[in-house]
């Protein structure tokens, strides 16, 4: 390799890294101002009553859900439906993380079995503080992916 490969790798590792940092940050925050939807079949309800209110959709699988035909057709209808309506749309492996971001390592507070984190939607907060530098780096890095003609943009999930 050469000096500039090496470098322009590690310069695209570390913004990846702190784009994943990022979404983190926003995921914990949206949840909190109770802003974030998560499920399929939720976030596709939301998206038909609402679309307006939504400002990113992430779509999460890991190796083992590559071979759900059924989930892949639910994320080809969702993608379409975002590009539709101008919703930025992540995909991201690493479902293990998501869930440990989100606080779901244990178990669930309404149901043994943890829920669906293969769609998550955040939503318009409704404040102006809502506007988080969090929520500008993800759709930042999802709008420099499109001019790179990568229309979904994809991030890995570290665990930690």
């Amino acid at each position: 390799m050469t000096l500039e490969e090496v470098v322009g790798c590690s310069i695209a590792d570390q913004k990846m890294e702190t784009v994943a940092q990022a979404l983190e940050e926003l995921l914990v925050t949206a949840q909190r101002q109770d802003s974030l939807t998560v499920g399929v079949y939720e976030s596709a309800k939301l998206m038909n009553i609402d679309p307006d209110s939504v400002v990113l959709c992430i779509l999460a699988t890991d190796e083992e859900d590559e071979d759900d035909i059924a989930l892949q057709i639910h994320f080809t209808l969702i993608q379409a439906f975002c590009c539709d309506n101008d919703i930025n749309i992540l995909r991201v492996s690493g479902v293990q993380r998501l869930a440990q971001v989100l606080g779901e390592a244990g178990a669930d507070c309404n149901a043994n079995e943890p829920r669906d984190l293969h769609c998550l939607l955040v939503t318009n907060p409704h404040t102006d503080s809502g506007k988080s530098q969090a929520l500008k780096a993800v759709g930042s890095y999802c709008e420099e992916s499109r001019c790179q003609n990568q229309w979904v943009p994809f991030l890995a999930l570290q665990e930690r």
